[in-house]
């Protein structure tokens, strides 16, 4: 079957990682989630809010973009 539009999708399988923060790191990781819980109404753990935070810093650092273009 040819002539779609739509291309073949990129792999999606997560990639678990593993990573150790310093105390303060944790305890604002946790405060954002407090954060997190008090704007909309659901409490998030800490590693279930971490990959979106990650994605929300690469994608919005405009230097890492152009970098990644070049």
């Amino acid at each position: 079957m040819g002539g779609i539009k739509l291309g073949k999708l990129p792999d999606r399988a997560p990639v678990k990682i593993s990573i150790s923060v310093t105390p303060d790191l944790f305890a604002a990781l946790n405060a954002y989630a407090d954060a997190y819980e008090v704007t909309y109404g659901r409490r998030e753990s800490v590693p279930d809010l971490i990959p979106f935070m990650l994605d929300r810093f690469i994608t919005s650092d405009r230097s890492f973009r152009r970098t990644r273009k070049e």
